[in-house]
């Protein structure tokens, strides 16, 4: 499953997020998630699996507010587990801390979802083959169907944080209209819608089910949240080489996007205010 999130594929590979108590976050993702610290230094947490590549960010603003309902941002942003096995003890796990979970089987992918102490969203899921996805007319079938819980826990093993080999698997966000989102993820950024349902597009590169899910259900036309609120600071968005983060630079200008270089990120946003890191 690795060749849909290496180049040439198009990938998310970090997320960082605002959060309202710093440490009340840090002990939710360390003892409920099983994520290690790699850094800290104030109210930054860097967050990472295998003790050298940073996964999540954590940040406190100084004068951080509450995250926004009815508005766009993160729905969620979701770890991508090796094998069922591992999916089946964080299970266990979870069920052993009695932590509130919601669960779904997608025909292409198992899924568990939590939310952080803010309500930022979370799923945690494990990838079926990709010779078992079901296509038609360029669209791959994706459904929300009940979870084996048991045969899950059935070959679950001991859980001790989550594995080495996790990585961003996607981000699902709330945004404010899908044409004018649709334009921007593939004419500005390189994917392709490769299924479509009620009120939302799920969109990939190289026939993934999806390296971007996107959403009106928060309204269509729902607002930006604050800047200071809890959620989705940035996120980063990995591109092949130079060449092709130029070539999406000039895409995004000519669709009047907003497009800025600090030392060797280069930043965009979404048409919905979702802040994009592009790098190689």
């Amino acid at each position: 499953m690795k060749k849909f999130h290496k180049k040439p594929s198009r990938f998310v590979k970090q997320v960082c997020l605002r959060v309202t108590d710093i440490e009340r976050s840090l002990q939710f993702c360390q003892d409920i998630v099983g994520f290690k610290i790699l850094s800290q230094k104030g109210r930054e947490v860097i967050l990472t699996v295998d003790g050298k590549t940073p996964l999540v960010i954590l940040e406190e603003p100084d004068r951080v507010l509450p995250k926004e309902k009815r508005t766009t941002g993160l729905y969620h942003f979701a770890l991508l587990l090796p094998s069922r096995t591992d999916l089946g003890s964080f299970l266990k796990h979870l069920l052993e801390k009695e932590y509130r979970l919601g669960a779904a089987d997608h025909q292409v992918s198992e899924a568990i979802y939590i939310d952080d102490p803010d309500g930022n969203g979370i799923e945690i899921y494990r990838d079926r083959p990709a010779d078992e996805w079901k296509w038609s007319n360029e669209e791959v079938k994706m459904t929300t169907d009940p979870l084996d819980g048991e045969g899950l826990l059935a070959e679950a093993g001991d859980w001790n944080g989550l594995p080495e080999s996790t990585i961003m698997g996607h981000v699902h966000l709330h945004v404010k209209n899908l044409a004018e989102t649709e334009a921007f993820y593939e004419k500005g950024l390189g994917f392709k819608v490769v299924t479509r349902y009620p009120g939302a597009l799920f969109m990939s590169t190289n026939d993934y089910h999806h390296h971007f899910g996107l959403n009106v259900w928060n309204g269509e036309g729902a607002p930006a949240p604050k800047e200071d609120s809890a959620g989705l600071n940035w996120m980063t968005i990995v591109l092949e080489d130079e060449a092709a983060r130029d070539e999406v630079v000039k895409n995004l200008q000519e669709m009047g996007a907003s497009v800025e270089k600090n030392k060797e990120i280069v930043i965009t946003a979404d048409p919905s205010g979702n802040k994009i890191h592009l790098v190689v």
